[in-house]
């Protein structure tokens, strides 16, 4: 289990991104932990690695502040948001087919996936766009708020640092080159996760044992995939990110379909 913590860290420090998506299903699947507890857990862990390595890229000065701020503020309102105003409104079940019944727990863990799908195709897609090695941002302001906003939803509604969403969006919106996204990407991170948690926690019995031994892994982690991530070649970091966030989401989907067939026998 300790490994699996390392393994987050790994993938935020190489590729931006993943820890949510590594996380969720280790607590879920792995230590037995309910899907709603797991989603205000893995804030505190991505947010603790996260900020190491937000860290380490301001000290080699691979941070875009002015596209954190922009795209960071708003994504924190949307966590907000969802947290408080959204997710008390979703039903406990959202619909039946017959005897199978679809719970917010599965319908959860079902979206993360589709999310996680779609964001990476597009990764794969727009592989070869055009990017930009300075940290000038230039893009409306609005369309870029409006992003952050949507990124900070998702994030509260499942539970993840956003990563996925975010390092692509610095990608193929803000042309920015792979490192500089990652590095102001752990920054937004540091900051939804801080955000998801510290308005989550107090309503669950918080394991903080647990807490502070992953979070540890997950430091170790980011440590060893920041020094990896500076020996690759950019265009490798994408398509390992985009591959990585494929292979998870089919994971995700199989284990709930197959939940859902289990439930309804």
């Amino acid at each position: 289990m300790y490994a699996a913590s390392v393994a987050i860290g790994l993938c935020l420090g190489v590729i931006g991104a993943g820890g949510s998506i590594l996380t969720i299903p280790v607590l879920v699947y792995l230590l037995k932990t309910d899907p709603l507890v797991s989603t205000i857990y893995s804030m505190f862990i991505v947010g603790a690695c996260s900020f190491v390595g937000t860290v380490l890229s301001a000290v080699k000065n691979c941070i875009d502040f002015k596209a954190a701020v922009w795209f960071g503020i708003p994504s924190v309102i949307g966590v907000f948001a969802a947290r408080k105003l959204i997710f008390p409104l979703l039903p406990e079940k959202f619909f039946c087919i017959g005897s199978l019944t679809v719970s917010k727990d599965v319908f959860i863990m079902v979206v993360l996936a589709g999310v996680m799908l779609f964001v990476s195709l597009r990764m794969l897609k727009n592989n070869s766009a055009q990017v930009r090695h300075d940290k000038a941002l230039h893009l409306p302001t609005s369309f870029f708020v409006l992003q952050g906003v949507i990124t900070g939803i998702v994030t509260g509604l499942l539970g993840v640092g956003g990563g996925f969403l975010i390092v692509p969006a610095l990608l193929l919106w803000a042309r920015l080159s792979i490192k500089i996204a990652i590095g102001t990407a752990l920054l937004i991170i540091t900051i939804n996760s801080a955000m998801g948690f510290a308005s989550g926690y107090s309503s669950i019995a918080t394991d903080w044992a647990l807490l502070l031994k992953y979070a540890t892994g997950a430091i170790v982690g980011i440590l060893a995939g920041t020094r990896l991530a500076d020996k690759l070649p950019a265009d490798n970091l994408k398509k390992i990110l985009a591959w990585f966030i494929i292979i998870t989401s089919v994971y995700v989907l199989y284990r709930q379909i197959e939940a859902c067939a289990k439930s309804s026998l």
